[in-house]
C-alpha cells in the first residue's frame, strides 16, 4: 500500500522524501504506518525499477542534499496497475487499501472508478453475509461483545450505503456525458 500511495502522490507533484512522508501521514495515516525506515528504501527501490527519478537535488538545511523525485511513465503504469489490482488479503487490510485507492479516484477514468466501487461493494456484501451467518453460530456472551458486533454491522452498513451512493453518482455522471455527446 505504501508503494501505491507514494506513486499516487508523486504522480500529482514532485516531492522529496521528507515532504512525501508528511503527505502520507496527513492523508493516509489512518490506513498505513509511515516511517523513515520505510520511505527511503522504498524511494530507492522505485528509482532502481525506473518508476521514479531524481529531478532536482536541493541543498538541505543540515548541509546534506535533498533529492526531489518525480514519477516516470513506467511509474504511472505501475500506479495504475496497483490501483486496479485486487489482492487476496484480510478484511481490515482490504478496507485500508480501498480508502487509499479512493483518495486517488480523481486520477482515474470513470470506468475504473466504477470497477473499483463494484469490487468493494461485492466485498462488503460478502462480509455482511459472513457476519450474518456467524451471528447464528456465535452469540456474544456479554454486553461489550454485543456492542462490538453491532458496531461492526453499523460500520459495514454505512460503508455499503456510501459506496452505493457514490456508485449511483458516478453512473449519473456517465449518463450525463453520454447524453452530451449524443446532443452534438
Amino acid at each position: 500500500m505504501l508503494e501505491l500511495s507514494a506513486l499516487g502522490l508523486l504522480q500529482r507533484e514532485p516531492l522529496h522524501g521528507y515532504r512525501l512522508k508528511q503527505r502520507l501521514e496527513l492523508f493516509m495515516g489512518s490506513c498505513i504506518s509511515v516511517n523513515y525506515g520505510a520511505i527511503y528504501p522504498l524511494l530507492k527501490r522505485l528509482e532502481e525499477r525506473g518508476y521514479i527519478q531524481v529531478i532536482l537535488e536541493e541543498a538541505g538545511d543540515a548541509g546534506s542534499s535533498r533529492k526531489v523525485y518525480g514519477i516516470t511513465a513506467a511509474g504511472r503504469e505501475r500506479w495504475l496497475y496497483k490501483m486496479l489490482e485486487q489482492p487476496q488479503e484480510s478484511w481490515v487490510k482490504s478496507r485500508s487499501r480501498f480508502l487509499i485507492k479512493y483518495f486517488f479516484f480523481s486520477d482515474l477514468n470513470l470506468q475504473n472508478r466504477l470497477l473499483l466501487l463494484e469490487y468493494r461493494l461485492r466485498a462488503c456484501e460478502e462480509r455482511m453475509k459472513y457476519l450474518n451467518h456467524k451471528e447464528v453460530e456465535y452469540v456474544p456472551i456479554d454486553s461489550y461483545q454485543l456492542d462490538i458486533w453491532k458496531r461492526e454491522n453499523f460500520v459495514l452498513e454505512s460503508e455499503v450505503k456510501w459506496l452505493s451512493q457514490t456508485y449511483d453518482n458516478l453512473q449519473q455522471e456517465i449518463e450525463g456525458v453520454d447524453s452530451l455527446s449524443e446532443d452534438r
